[in-house]
């Protein structure tokens, strides 16, 4: 049977809650192996296993569980290694920096930002700081529409200038959330998204941290701000070396929906 790991803390991390349960249909129970001063929090790896929303919100929930007491360092969803064994060895292969990640995450949650423009509110904005758009829109509309021509140079206008305001926006929300949080990480791109950025922040300045954004909010109202958080550190476990030696990790990011 192989092996399911959810996480990894300290060994004088305070034990799992009785009873909790993780991943799978039954859930299996979850356990903790120990190597030196580093434990791992896993359970028996269901076969099958797919980025379905219950087992998505089980492996949330452990994490969840482990961490309400103590640092826990996430894996990503689908973290699996071969048996106890392998788990056992790249905690002894990874100490040391498993040991400075716990020290410098101990306290400390990941905020999500993700953002994206209004698009009437982002237009009104484009037309307003755009002279030559607005007179080519003006022209064409006293001309019934304007040329075909002239319809396209409009549309391919105002599409660059949307897309310089993404960038620009991007950039002004990063810099406002960033000074009450102590480390920035910028997640991939997807569509609809301008902005898709994590942060590390220490569990007392929280409320700092979420009063910024809600300043964010007032001054750019033409951007929607969805914040998913506190979660644990997902964006900030490496660096480090790649993938622990034995573990596949799953491609699902349970962190930033």
């Amino acid at each position: 049977m192989s092996t399911y790991v959810y996480g990894i803390t300290a060994v004088s991390h305070p034990s799992v809650p009785e009873g909790l349960t993780g991943v799978g249909d039954p859930p299996g129970p979850v356990r903790v192996l120990k190597q030196g001063g580093l434990a791992a929090v896993v359970s028996d790896a269901p076969e099958g296993l797919r980025p379905k929303r219950r087992e998505l919100l089980a492996h949330q929930n452990v994490l969840s569980e482990v961490g309400g007491s103590g640092c826990v360092l996430p894996m990503r969803f689908g973290s699996v290694a071969p048996d106890d064994d392998a788990v056992t060895a790249v905690l002894a292969e990874r100490a040391e920096h498993y040991e400075e990640r716990l020290g410098a995450l101990d306290g400390r949650v990941e905020y999500n930002i993700k953002a994206n423009h209004v698009e009437e509110a982002v237009l009104h904005h484009v037309m307003a700081g755009n002279p030559e758009i607005r007179a080519l829109a003006e022209s064409n509309r006293r001309q019934g529409g304007g040329s075909y021509e002239d319809k396209i140079r409009l549309g391919e206008m105002v599409a660059a200038a949307v897309k310089d305001k993404e960038a620009d926006d991007a950039a002004a929300l990063e810099r406002a959330l960033e000074p009450p949080a102590d480390a920035v990480s910028t997640g991939p791109e997807s569509t609809g998204w301008l902005a898709n950025v994590s942060f590390l922040v220490n569990r007392e300045s929280a409320e700092e941290f979420l009063a910024a954004v809600e300043r964010v909010r007032a001054d750019m109202p033409h951007l929607e701000v969805r914040v998913n958080g506190p979660l644990p550190p997902y964006s900030f476990v490496e660096p480090g070396p790649a993938e622990p030696a034995g573990t596949a990790a799953g491609g699902t990011d349970v962190g930033t929906e």
